[in-house]
């Protein structure tokens, strides 16, 4: 018997994964298609079996043996039970109903073949109610994520199975800016505060408060430079968090795709932005014809000017920065590759520009007077470096003070949906209360 979407059977089926990432459309249509089963102490399958169906509990309790011994008890309302049970085909162990269970069959290929990347809006997906029953749904926001609807369902479950709590109490310092990356982090409950300092003796400047299911800490990981923010707890908080190695294997690899200098002439002939991420002087001394520059510090403020639907090849350097880049495009639904090991892997070309008119023309002139005297000019540039460098410092409290602007909006935004989502439901309650008393 089919499945209604909404139904007490169909609200559980949702949270299974990779179901709960499927288009509203796409998930009706599969309700109705499947059936739920019901067995009373048998076997749901047996070790050696190849059938390509996956079985996930849905009621009850199953265990999964081997060779007579135990290995895990799962329940249906467990995190374990999101998954489909010992999906390995052939199976390796037994899986047996402890009393009564129910449980559905689906076939591999929608397990194993999720829903297909799309960056672009569309009303049919699957939209979660950011309520405040909802917010406490860690699970459910790691799930919201585009980063994480990307990777395997197989490394959605080891993630799950491999985060570890941890606790802070309000006013510890979770993460110290300038300190070595060590973990990923997604808090499960409580809210911490992100602030930087754009120079060590410059004041601190608060850019943005986190909540339940935010997730931070994988800027360090990806590019391998020291943190660029230090996080305090607000409120006593409970983090879930992943090791470096797990993150880079679980998380990192999957996500992130390179490409050789072929292959981003190849997809700018396609339509792809090609986006420099390293800082204005270095841009200015050399890149490659049509980019545009877009430092990592503050590409956070720009995402709104790039669209979602062009895909994004990232250059830096190295390819260390590009990487944190690329995985902030992806997180915000933006298409994103990076050139692998970035400038130094290309040797002197054509299309990369040279250095800028002016700075050729300092030189030739420089070289042709050679009667000006040598320590007035440098007098005059040392002069121009300490501007610089203040220049600098100021740009880059200016960029901060308008990321925390950004995160402010942001924020509003939000809570401006969940007013707008609660007063709906008000009104619904009020219209259905109307209508009881004429009746």
């Amino acid at each position: 018997m089919a499945i209604d979407g909404n139904s007490e059977d169909g609200l559980v089926i949702r949270k299974l994964i990779p179901l709960a990432t499927l288009p509203v459309a796409r998930f009706s249509a599969l309700c109705a298609e499947i059936t739920v089963e019901e067995i009373q102490d048998d076997f749901l399958f047996k070790k050696g079996d190849t059938s390509p169906e996956l079985v996930y509990l849905i009621n009850g309790e199953v265990t999964l043996q081997a060779a007579g011994l135990v290995v895990e008890v799962i329940a249906a309302n467990s995190d374990s039970a999101k998954f489909a049970l010992a999906h390995q085909i052939p199976r390796k162990i037994d899986a047996v109903a402890n009393g009564r269970v129910r449980f559905l069959r689906l076939n591999a290929d929608i397990v194993n073949n999720p829903l297909s990347l799309a960056y672009k809006e569309d009303n049919s997906y699957m939209v979660i109610d950011e309520t405040e029953g909802d917010s406490n749904d860690w699970m459910a926001a790691l799930l919201r994520s585009p980063i994480f609807q990307r990777l395997p369902p197989a490394n959605l479950q080891k993630i799950l199975m491999s985060l570890a709590a941890i606790h802070f109490d309000a006013g510890e310092i979770i993460i110290e800016q300038g300190s070595a990356g060590d973990y990923y982090y997604l808090i499960k409950s409580g809210q911490c505060l992100l602030t930087r300092k754009p120079t060590p003796n410059a004041k601190e400047i608060k850019l943005a408060q986190l909540s339940n299911g935010d997730t931070f800490g994988e800027d360090a990981l990806i590019s391998g430079a020291p943190r660029n923010v230090t996080i305090t707890a607000l409120t006593d908080i409970v983090l879930l968090r992943l090791d470096k190695q797990q993150f880079v294997s679980l998380i990192k690899e999957p996500s992130l795709k390179f490409v050789d200098y072929e292959g981003v002439q190849e997809a700018l002939q396609k339509g792809a932005v090609l986006l420099d991420v390293r800082s204005p002087d270095d841009y200015e001394k050399h890149h490659l014809d049509g980019s545009m520059n877009a430092p990592f510090f503050s590409l956070r403020m720009q995402l709104k000017t790039l669209s979602q639907e062009k895909p994004v090849i990232v250059v830096c350097q190295d390819g260390k920065v590009s990487e944190a880049a690329a995985f902030l495009l992806l997180r915000n639904k933006i298409d994103a590759m990076i050139l692998r090991n970035g400038m130094e892997s290309l040797a002197p070309r054509s299309n990369i520009a040279p250095e800028s008119e002016n700075e050729a023309s300092f030189s030739g002139s420089a070289s042709g007077a050679a009667n000006i005297n040598t320590s007035l000019l440098e007098d005059q540039l040392r002069v121009l470096k300490l501007e610089n460098e203040a220049l600098k410092n100021t740009n880059q409290q200016l960029n901060d003070k308008c990321m925390k602007l950004e995160f402010d909006k942001q924020h509003a935004e939000k809570q401006c949906r969940i007013l707008h989502k609660q007063m709906e439901k008000l009104t619904q309650v009020l219209d259905k209360l109307k209508g009881d008393k004429f009746e």
